[in-house]
């Protein structure tokens, strides 16, 4: 190898050293949710990759830890997690971290709205109490699913990494402007594409939607079931079933984690459609465009059924 040459390979490491330097200094973030990770990862861009602790698409509901998860979150130095509950299974494993580690509950971040949790079966009203007692906590958990709320959430990972990291404070600032920018032309995107089904009634397989409901003028009028971990008994389905035909139901929404077979029940002979949504994005790659991706798609699942 010449002087020349050697001189060059050198000069070459030395570049890519300099130029990883901020991916390696990088504080190691977790994220409980896809959704909620692709926002933080908008967060982070050209400072790091968060880890995404449940697959894209997994749903949250019935789990328990693996080993790999274990260790990822005991090398965070910050986790990501929803609350409200939704992420039951972690309640111990995260009171057992050290205090080197932060824990950050999105549901409680200023400029997030929460909804209350609603009973199955027909909704008598916008904010029908859990008589059944068997939902998520306080309040209902799904937060990601309001554009408003996911504005939220992007401002309160920016304070949190910029707290933690504030050598790039500057970043993440920066790219959480940029986010709000294209969440608020998302919202007026949805909005429009949602406006001419607003009134069309439907139900949906547990009550995941009540954010997204609200924030377009929706008109959901029932769950079959309170929580994915409880399906619903045979009191509850003919009740619903009863109202599918007297209300003009059209779409009764099932989801991809959960057995299509009760959606099949309730609008047997009621001339109901069984549509699909997914509150989590299955098949869809943690990156910092899937939350976007992920909202369109339900905009436009959802209204191909209620429109046809």
């Amino acid at each position: 190898m010449t002087v020349a040459l050697r001189a060059l390979l050198l000069a070459l490491t030395a570049l890519a050293a300099v130029g990883a330097r901020p991916t390696l200094a990088a504080p190691e973030v977790v994220v409980t949710l896809a959704p909620v990770h692709s926002l933080v990862a908008g967060v982070m861009a050209g400072v790091g990759m968060p880890s995404l602790l449940i697959e894209s698409g997994a749903s949250p509901h019935v789990r328990v830890l693996r080993p790999s998860e274990a260790r990822l979150l005991a090398g965070a130095d910050i986790v990501f997690r929803v609350g409200g509950g939704l992420e039951g299974f972690l309640e111990r494993p995260l009171r057992a971290l050290g205090d080197g580690t932060r824990v950050v509950t999105l549901a409680e971040a200023d400029g997030v709205t929460r909804h209350p949790l609603r009973a199955g079966g027909i909704w008598a009203d916008a904010g029908a109490a859990d008589e059944d007692g068997l939902g998520h906590g306080a309040y209902n958990p799904h937060i990601w699913l309001d554009p408003g709320n996911a504005a939220g959430i992007v401002r309160a990972a920016a304070r949190a990494l910029g707290r933690l990291d504030p050598d790039n404070a500057a970043r993440y600032d920066e790219n959480a402007r940029a986010l709000l920018r294209r969440l608020a032309a998302l919202d007026t995107e949805l909005a429009r594409h949602l406006a001419p089904v607003a009134d069309v009634p439907f139900v949906v397989f547990h009550d995941a939607f009540p954010g997204f409901a609200a924030r377009y003028g929706l008109n959901a009028v029932g769950a079959l079931a309170v929580s994915p971990e409880r399906p619903p008994g045979a009191r509850r389905l003919t009740e619903v079933r009863a109202h599918i035909a007297a209300a003009g139901v059209r779409c009764v929404f099932a989801e991809p984690q959960f057995r299509p077979a009760l959606a099949e029940t309730v609008v047997e002979g009621s001339g109901a459609r069984i549509g699909l949504i997914d509150p989590l994005g299955i098949g869809i790659p943690p990156e910092p465009d899937a939350y976007f991706t992920l909202m369109r798609a339900l905009a436009r699942d959802l209204r191909d059924c209620l429109e046809r």
